[in-house]
């Protein structure tokens, strides 16, 4: 049996369609996938994402622990509330998930990581513990859910909801998170739009939930936040990296910190893993169909793979992500086998979509 987040009632109320996602009884849709994009775009969307695992870090050595364990540096965050992005990475130089970091004091960090991985990461990082001996301890929050608010109209949605919230999050810069009591509200999201991430006790997700929607916010399943976040360029566990795949041939170059001698997990693997794909964007030129995962592309003699690929409900045409041959320039056309037919694509540069504004 799946296992149900705290709002489980709420979502099968509204009549959503449920779907068994990472382990979990999600929400795909609540009757149009489309509208709830466009209400993210446009508007304001309300996300249950509390299938997303909490795990905090604390002790002496928390910073110097999370050095060691990640690829990104958390030593650059400084300031209470900053947040990075980063990897967990296995001892070939795999990803064994993709994660944010805040800092708040130097002997505590809160990390979010994926559902499907949550389970695998938190006994990684015990191992890590146990091999770097710095002896912190490692907390999965089972207690907290965590709702994500979404668009333009977002945060004056929530300061309309809860107004107590405004005076620790107004100042808020994107990847920064504010502590208020039991609740955690990050200047975070998934979708490519401005918005809050909202983590709070399991007991009182229903309120907040309830006072968002009250407040005008559209409540939107994983159908929405997978079109979205392919829109905003952004990776999913599963289809676009795991555990074979290197950072640097998933787009992520820019997660991994390799300017500094620090001896991270996976570093010296990496190092001997010289980077085999670009990751790129693709866009179909021709109609007749809708490029998705697996599909191959031909670039001249060699050949690529899309790893995630949508419908954009923003740009009125099909969009990709894959890894593609080293030096496939943006521009470039090339044929993506759809359904056994060779269709023109247009090699671009994601992100597709930010801010609401296309950018290509």
């Amino acid at each position: 049996m799946p296992k149900a987040t705290p709002l489980n009632a709420i979502h099968r109320e509204a009549g959503a369609r449920m779907v068994d996602f990472g382990g979990w009884d999600m929400p795909v849709h609540y009757g149009s996938q489309v509208e709830e994009h466009h209400a993210v775009r446009r508007d304001v969307g309300l996300f249950d994402v509390s299938h997303m695992r909490v795990v905090d870090i604390e002790g002496a050595g928390a910073r110097e622990f999370l050095r060691f364990a990640i690829a990104n540096d958390v030593g650059k965050l400084t300031t209470p509330g900053k947040a990075l992005y980063s990897c967990l990475l296995n001892d070939s130089g795999g990803v064994v998930d993709d994660l944010i970091a805040y800092f708040f004091r130097d002997d505590f960090f809160r990390l979010v990581v994926n559902a499907g991985t949550a389970e695998t990461d938190i006994q990684w990082l015990h191992s890590l513990n146990a091999l770097a001996g710095h002896g912190v301890a490692i907390s999965a929050r089972e207690e907290l859910a965590m709702v994500a608010i979404q668009g333009p109209s977002a945060r004056e949605t929530l300061w309309k909801a809860f107004s107590e919230t405004r005076p620790g999050s107004e100042g808020l810069a994107p990847f920064s998170a504010a502590r208020m009591g039991d609740i955690m509200v990050a200047r975070t999201g998934y979708t490519g739009e401005d918005g809050f991430e909202v983590m709070c006790p399991n007991e009182d997700v229903v309120s907040i939930w309830k006072g968002l929607v009250a407040a005008g916010a559209r409540p939107c399943g994983l159908g929405a936040r997978d079109t979205l976040r392919l829109e905003a360029g952004m990776n999913l566990y599963g289809q676009d990296m795991d555990a074979s795949t290197s950072p640097l041939d998933a787009g992520l170059a820019w997660t991994v910190d390799l300017k500094s001698p620090r001896p991270f997990f996976g570093r010296k693997a990496l190092e001997n893993r010289p980077q085999a794909h670009d990751f790129l964007g693709l866009v179909l030129k021709d109609k007749g169909g809708v490029m998705r995962a697996h599909q191959k592309v031909k670039v001249g003699e060699a050949e690529g793979e899309i790893t995630s690929g949508t419908f954009s409900p923003t740009l009125g045409i099909s969009i990709a992500l894959a890894r593609l041959p080293r030096g496939t320039a943006p521009g470039t056309v090339v044929p993506v086998l759809v359904r056994d037919k060779e269709l023109a694509a247009t090699v671009v540069k994601p992100p597709f979509v930010r801010n609401g504004k296309p950018l290509i």
